[in-house]
């Protein structure tokens, strides 16, 4: 079925705040086809008064008033198509802002299972559709629809037999175009799917290419590309077969039964007196009139065939719920929060994972300012800590608390204002200085950045750049040193201000020169804070207050770092005897 109700529904939400443009729109319109529907009716005149030998002068103006009045419809249509396209463009842009803000608020284990180029197809791709049927819809259907409307009204005013047996031909044409659309959706939507599928699996090797080239898994990956191509074409197919089956109907239905129709109707209205011959040319001209909306329609029906498919897909996306439910309204207290988890369980229920335990019955109380250092072996769960704390995740069982107050029930800008996190993982955008720092707001004063630049040391770099903070950096770190990118992820830490700072294994893989940059920058990040520090080098953790173990996701010791140091039967002491990066690497 043609999902209508969805259409109109989307129709209301995103073309209300642009409805002075959809009156305009209407307006040309209306004029537009007015000037179609009586242009017709001067030929005739015109020729009825030439055959009777009417004046001259009043063939001039009858002439003079046909073509006024078909360039007035050709500047009105310039008009409609501008202004049409226009809505159609402004608001599919907020459908598609409204769609990425809701993927972007969706919980990681959405995320998990679709790739950033299948995404990026659904957000774009299928809104686009949207786009061009907005304009379409608009201008062409409901203006074809009433301009069809208007011809027939005129039909049935010259004859009633003329105007019934039109009718009837063009409800079977439409008809059948209903029909064949009905059929042809499931097709798109499909086609689309598989659209999907292929981009996402593209723009996960492009962002692998590095990787896939020294491997030597080009010849492999070309493979998987030819059976994503070849599963593809098949649903191309069918597809287009839609597009097929209208263009054959309105063959048929207008060359053959039409034509057929009109010529029929033009003899026995002669034949029997009731059209003179500018009545048959009328009838003839109207005909023709009305396959050009017809036609108008079927190409719109092609394009709804696609736009159909993309509001099924567009609101599926839309259906999507986050499993973690948005709703707190607390806040927090200024400075340093203090960290809490209550007999934390979690396992991980994305597609990726096969649901076994990651973390199981954790408890661990964090006083303001105090930092602790978390350490494990890779797949111990210290990480998993860390998303949880950042509420990328929520606990299957207990709960994690900041200053006494669960994370659900702390308002989302608020937590993620007083809670930040640095990775291993710089993500760097493709923008200014300026706009990596600030992620993009405006109201950050240059005075405010350059005073934290110079704090991490970073300063004299970022002047020594060709346009300072105007300087465009490229997406993914390049043109950066490991170093450069890591401190300019703490200079954004900075600018939030935030009580509690989460270093994932934040300098794991730097120089011992740089490492010694980024550790003085570290303890300005830290001071004042709360801290919870994951990492696999002995130097990280001297800084921290308490130590957190981490065994097979369970905490098999706890408690503060100069004690544990001093106790040898401490496992902590024991990894301080053995080295710490051999035992946990």
């Amino acid at each position: 079925m043609i999902p209508v109700r969805a259409y109109l529904r989307l129709l209301r939400t995103y073309l209300r705040p642009l409805r002075g443009r959809v009156v305009l729109l209407t307006a040309l319109l209306g004029a537009g086809i007015a000037c179609q529907a009586v242009n017709p009716q001067l030929i005739r005149a015109f020729l009825d008064r030439a055959t009777s030998g009417g004046s001259l002068g009043g063939l001039f103006t009858l002439a003079g008033g046909f073509t006024a009045l078909a360039v007035s419809h050709q500047i009105l249509n310039v008009a409609a198509t501008y202004v049409a396209e226009q809505v159609g463009w402004r608001a599919t842009n907020e459908l598609r802002a409204d769609l990425a803000a809701h993927v972007l608020d969706l919980d990681m284990g959405f995320h998990k299972g679709h790739t950033p180029g299948e995404l990026i197809e659904r957000i774009d791709g299928d809104v686009t559709t949207l786009s061009q049927f907005f304009s379409s819809f608009v201008i062409r259907v409901l203006g074809n629809l009433v301009l069809l409307v208007a011809v027939l009204a005129l039909l049935w005013r010259e004859s009633i037999w003329v105007g019934l047996a039109m009718s009837g031909w063009v409800l079977l044409v439409l008809a059948g175009m209903l029909s064949i659309q009905t059929v042809a959706l499931p097709w798109w939507k499909a086609m689309r799917a598989r659209s999907a599928e292929f981009f996402g699996f593209l723009g996960e090797q492009l962002a692998g290419t590095e990787d896939v080239r020294a491997s030597g898994g080009v010849p492999f990956m070309m493979h998987r590309f030819t059976r994503v191509m070849r599963a593809w074409l098949p649903e191309q197919v069918r597809a287009r077969m839609g597009f097929a089956a209208l263009w054959g109907w309105s063959i048929l239905t207008y060359l053959i039964i039409g034509m057929a129709l009109v010529f029929w109707l033009g003899w026995q209205g002669l034949q029997a007196g009731t059209l003179t011959i500018g009545g048959v040319y009328l009838v003839f001209h109207y005909s023709e009139m009305m396959r050009e909306p017809l036609e108008q329609i079927r190409q719109q029906m092609e394009v709804l065939q696609k736009a159909g498919a993309g509001i099924a897909r567009v609101q599926e996306l839309l259906a999507v719920r986050s499993r973690l439910e948005e709703n707190g309204r607390s806040g927090l207290p200024s400075g340093a929060l203090s960290v809490e988890f209550r007999r934390v369980g979690f396992s991980y229920r994305d597609d990726e994972s096969n649901g076994e335990t990651v973390l199981a019955d954790i408890d661990l109380l964090l006083a303001p300012g105090r930092v602790v250092g978390v350490l494990g072996r890779t797949g111990s769960g210290k990480s998993t800590l860390a998303r949880l704390l950042t509420r990328l995740y929520d606990p299957e069982e207990g709960e994690v608390l900041l200053s006494g107050t669960p994370l659900p029930a702390v308002e989302r800008v608020v937590r993620r204002a007083r809670v930040a996190m640095v990775t291993q993982e710089v993500q760097l955008f493709r923008g200014t200085v300026r706009d990596n720092l600030t992620f993009f707001a405006p109201d950050v004063p240059d005075e405010r950045l350059w005073e934290v630049l110079y704090s991490l040391g970073l300063g004299d770099w970022a002047a020594a750049l060709p346009a300072g903070l105007d300087t465009m950096l490229e997406t993914g770190s390049t043109g950066l040193s490991a170093g450069q990118a890591q401190l300019l992820a703490f200079a954004r830490v900075f600018l939030r201000d935030p009580g509690v700072v989460i270093l994932d294994e934040a300098s794991s893989r730097l120089d011992p020169v740089t490492e010694g940059l980024i550790e003085r920058a570290v303890d300005r990040l830290l001071a004042g804070r709360t801290g919870v520090i994951i990492a696999h080098r002995l130097a990280t953790v001297e800084r921290a207050d308490d130590i957190l173990i981490l065994e097979a996701g369970r905490v098999v010791e706890s408690g503060a770092r100069l004690a544990l140091a001093a106790d040898p039967r401490s496992r902590f002491s024991g990894l301080l005897r053995t080295g710490l990066e051999e035992v946990l690497a």
